[in-house]
């Protein structure tokens, strides 16, 4: 049993007593030796089951296929990809220029970032405009905790460019300025952003989030031509933004946060699309100007619909993908803006979920989508929003194997399909 070690805070005139906040001290010796006495206690315990824990290993590992490759993707002149191979435990990240018959290039096998440490997770991936250099994030802790890389993609050599407990980050149109955020080292709330030229030792503070209710976060604009720099709390957000050929500039705020009021924003042409909830509690999406986003300017793009939330917007050159819930369901909605017309893509099954998936290019006219059910493995389509046709590029398999049961030793059991994820993404995903 833990020692008690009663400590009191006083909050708002409530006082609080807790027994087990030593616990938390990580670098006491009492820490450590509790914690090992909790693993021995635990592996006496379940030492009788031994036998049944590999077992049941054994029988998941079937179900997975372990050798894998992942739908590739188009970001600039390279084709994008993870893979997996039989008895490694992480995934391998690769490329191809041109085309997917030109030769593989390991862009990071995540195996080898994790030898000689006990644990590795790599977060944010994103190549530069040029695919020269990649920005990447690994967490080594398993606390979330992640370390900002650059690697030069020519020449293999990792830069001695670094950032500790960064959160998201975005590169500028030029190729080596760079945005990122970090958190507060107590907290964890994200609320610093900086700007580092890669190959200086330029870094400096652009902005500070003082508001304690308020995370934030950089992304930028699928047609590259803005940055913007996400405030938000639980009912309130703040957007700013940055022309990306200009990263010297100054983030310039498109609407004062205010309570209650939720929105994001998105760009194309000149126009800030913003998705808000003000007067619409399933949100509406309107425009703006970019020289005077304020609320006397918009124009509704998509009217509130009380029977469906707006779960967020995707723009490409010529179209822009909802992302709807109704009824309980994910819809995907198409707008082409050369005609204004809509169309929603249709599903084959009654209940599922879908989503958006790697869309990486502005100027296409397919969208690529996420798409499973109870009965539907994780399946990758590629849609085509002119025609409306759709494309299966992958459906996950799920082998199915003998195992051994008490009551019939050759029963065959359906196995349980389910999506294999990995927490590693190639940039931020939007909604």
């Amino acid at each position: 049993m833990a020692e008690k070690k009663p400590k009191t805070t006083n909050i708002h005139g409530t006082t609080l007593v807790d027994d087990y906040f030593w616990l938390r001290e990580k670098t006491n010796p009492a820490v450590m030796a509790h914690l090992q006495a909790e693993d021995a206690y635990t592996q006496s315990v379940m030492k009788p089951t031994e036998a049944l824990q590999e077992k049941l290993y054994k029988e998941m590992l079937s179900h997975i296929k372990q050798t894998d490759t992942n739908v590739p993707y188009r970001q600039g002149n390279y084709f994008y990809y993870s893979r997996t191979e039989e008895g490694k435990q992480y995934p391998i990240f690769c490329r191809k220029k041109g085309s997917l018959e030109a030769p593989e290039e390991v862009v990071i096998d995540v195996n080898e970032l994790a030898k000689g440490q006990k644990f590795m997770s790599v977060g944010l991936v994103q190549p530069s405009d040029d695919g020269n250099l990649l920005a990447y994030s690994t967490d080594n802790t398993g606390y979330r905790q992640y370390m900002l890389h650059f690697k030069d993609l020519r020449s293999g050599v990792l830069l001695p460019d670094q950032a500790e407990r960064v959160t998201s980050f975005a590169w500028a149109n030029d190729n080596k300025s760079f945005f990122y955020v970090t958190e507060d080292a107590v907290t964890k709330r994200s609320d610093k952003v900086f700007r580092h030229v890669l190959g200086t030792d330029k870094t400096e503070l652009v902005y500070d989030e003082k508001d304690e209710l308020f995370d934030i976060g950089v992304d930028r604009s699928l047609d590259k031509a803005m940055i913007f720099l996400a405030a938000f709390s639980k009912t309130s957000t703040e957007s700013s933004y940055l022309r990306a050929d200009d990263p010297n500039g100054t983030f310039k705020v498109i609407i004062p946060r205010s309570p209650e009021h939720e929105y994001d924003v998105d760009y194309r042409n000149n126009l800030f699309y913003i998705r808000t909830n003000k007067g619409a509690k399933n949100f509406r999406i309107v425009t703006a100007p970019v020289n005077d986003p304020s609320e006397k300017n918009w124009k509704d793009f998509v009217a509130h619909n009380p029977a469906v939330k707006i779960e967020g917007i995707h723009l490409f050159a010529d179209h822009a993908v909802l992302s709807e819930w109704e009824g309980g369901l994910q819809q995907l909605e198409v707008i082409n803006f050369k005609n204004n017309e809509r169309h929603r893509i249709k599903f084959p099954e009654p209940v599922y979920s879908a989503g958006l998936t790697s869309n990486r290019e502005y100027n296409t006219s397919v969208v690529r989508y996420v798409y499973n059910s109870m009965v539907t493995p994780a399946s990758i389509f590629d849609y085509d929003m002119n025609t409306g046709k759709t494309t299966l590029l992958k459906q996950q398999e799920v082998p199915a194997v003998l195992i051994e049961t008490t009551i019939n030793r050759s029963a065959c059991l359906r196995p349980r399909q389910t999506e294999r994820r990995f927490r590693c993404r190639w940039s931020i995903a939007k909604a």
